[in-house]
């Protein structure tokens, strides 16, 4: 994954510009800090620009929290999508802050993390200290406040429940750290929220509704599209503004649906088992759903290019799905890997229907995605299809519920590849497609998925690997979303990819 970090390459003049045009392009990506009022904002805050000589910029809410600054209480920054450098960048910085993210560190502490990504804890402190202004801790602890505002402001759960959903060890915790970072009280903060952020409706009970912010332009349409024609009966469930699952996380199962509303938010409801799980399920749901990705960026490169221009007009802000679960995601692309999407899915269906926990059923979805111990021990009577193939899948699985196989968000991009095509049945392409959906790396070409070619020749790019491979080197560091893009202009015929290096053949599921 390129170590592209926009943000970080931009200059104080160029920052002040975008503060003084309170630009909402940049929100989520730095914090300006105020030493005349103690405050910090997003860029866009629309309160009056300070005076240069006032301003410090930080690329984390946590390190202006570190260097004494509160959240301004105007423009609520902690609402801002997330930074798309976490996505962009491969470096430990990037890495460690996904995994945060994911809440490794409330599961297993700094040393935990620091396990993951190969260092001390002592020196990952370090590290992270020097590159964002802040340690492990002090970003969990801000990724906790951010939780709690959240659920402050767009839910009517109490007190109690918030600070326990937060991943807060104490009530008491919660309240100071909610004072501390944002001046206010819990019930204070919840009091000044504008009617806009109210609830506007009644959850069913015991379920949590919120809206996540993302940045426009925004194609829920081909989200929601993807998502149905891979849906698992029984686990997924996917309409044109719909999407619902059953997920197993740390603290037990737990049902979401994301949807749409009529005023253009994207709202998250959701059931948990372990209310901490709460902002692990967040954190998901917005890398499923790349919605801390920049779009305008995004569209802006590849629409430098003639020939990508129209497919960039007629589908702007396009997105590239995630993975709600790392080690399913493997499964699903190694049994797509022969078969068509709907092949696959009617396989995964029935994978699941045999294999799958049972779980209280919630709108119809009642299993979770099966194992990997599960499928290790009894994927061989229930796959069909070429016995290679099937003691592929079984080794996967296998490996990554022994943990000899590691397969997280966290992962270095190269080290990541090299594992996978250690396994056996595992090729160029998947390797790379699971990069592209596990990571998130904006920056994968897929030379050889046949419907990127199809799509590439649609488009009047080369449509040969390697012709196709050197051209997309001008989109860097935004080659996945040329890929998604190029699959939306395939025609629906191109569903099959050339042979892997390794037995079974790789074809693309597309």
């Amino acid at each position: 994954m390129p170590h592209v970090d926009a943000t970080a390459a931009m200059t104080f003049d160029e920052r002040y510009r975008a503060i003084d045009a309170r630009d909402v392009r940049f929100d989520g990506q730095f914090v300006t800090a105020v030493r005349s009022t103690g405050i910090y904002c997003r860029p866009s805050c629309p309160a009056r620009t300070p005076k240069p000589a006032n301003v410090t910029f930080y690329p984390t809410s946590a390190a202006a929290h570190e260097a004494g600054y509160r959240a301004c209480k105007r423009c609520l920054p902690e609402a801002a999508p997330g930074s798309p450098a976490w996505d962009l960048r491969g470096d430990i910085a990037g890495r460690a802050m996904r995994l945060i993210a994911d809440g490794v560190v409330e599961r297993e502490g700094v040393p935990g993390l620091a396990r993951r990504l190969g260092y001390s804890a002592r020196h990952l402190t370090r590290l992270l200290t020097a590159e964002l202004g802040a340690g492990p801790l002090a970003l969990a602890r801000a990724q906790r406040a951010h939780t709690a505002r959240m659920l402050l402001v767009s839910t009517d759960l109490p007190a109690a429940d918030v600070a326990f959903s937060a991943g807060f060890a104490s009530v008491r915790q919660f309240n100071d750290t909610v004072r501390e970072v944002f001046g206010l009280s819990p019930s204070d903060l919840r009091a000044r929220r504008p009617a806009a952020a109210r609830t506007v409706s009644t959850p069913a009970a015991g379920t949590i509704d919120l809206v996540l912010p993302y940045r426009t332009p925004f194609d829920a349409a081909g989200l929601f599209a993807w998502m149905r024609a891979r849906a698992v009966a029984g686990v997924e469930e996917a309409g044109d503004d719909a999407f619902a699952r059953v997920v197993r996380l740390p603290g037990g199962p737990v049902w979401f649906a994301v949807r749409l509303d009529g005023a253009g938010k994207l709202r998250l409801s959701a059931r948990l088992t372990y209310l901490g799980d709460l902002p692990v399920l967040v954190s998901r749901v917005r890398r499923l759903f790349d919605l801390d990705a920049d779009p305008t960026a995004v569209d802006a490169a590849l629409s430098a290019h003639p020939a990508v221009a129209p497919l960039v007009a007629a589908t702007g802000g396009i997105r590239v799905p995630g993975a709600a679960d790392p080690h399913e995601m493997l499964i699903r692309a190694m049994i797509g890997q022969q078969i068509t999407v709907a092949a696959a899915r009617t396989a995964l269906t029935a994978l699941t229907a045999e294999l799958g926990e049972r779980v209280a059923p919630h709108d119809g979805l009642d299993r979770l995605f099966p194992t990997m111990t599960a499928i290790a021990e009894h994927g061989a009577e229930v796959l069909r299809g070429p016995a290679a193939r099937i003691r592929a899948v079984t080794g996967a699985a296998a490996a990554l519920a022994s943990r000899a196989l590691e397969l997280g968000p966290g992962d270095d991009s190269l080290a990541q590849r090299e594992a996978l095509l250690a396994l056996p049945g595992v090729g160029p392409w998947t390797a790379d497609y699971v990069r592209m959906r596990v990571l998130g790396d904006p920056d994968i070409t897929l030379p050889g998925d046949v419907a990127v070619r199809a799509g590439a020749a649609a488009a009047g790019l080369p449509a040969d690997p390697r012709g196709y491979e050197a051209w997309a080197a001008r989109a860097a560091p935004w080659r996945s979303y040329l890929t998604a893009h190029l699959w939306r202009a395939a025609p629906t015929t191109a569903i099959r990819a050339p042979r892997a290096r390794t037995a079974p053949r790789e074809r693309s599921p597309r």
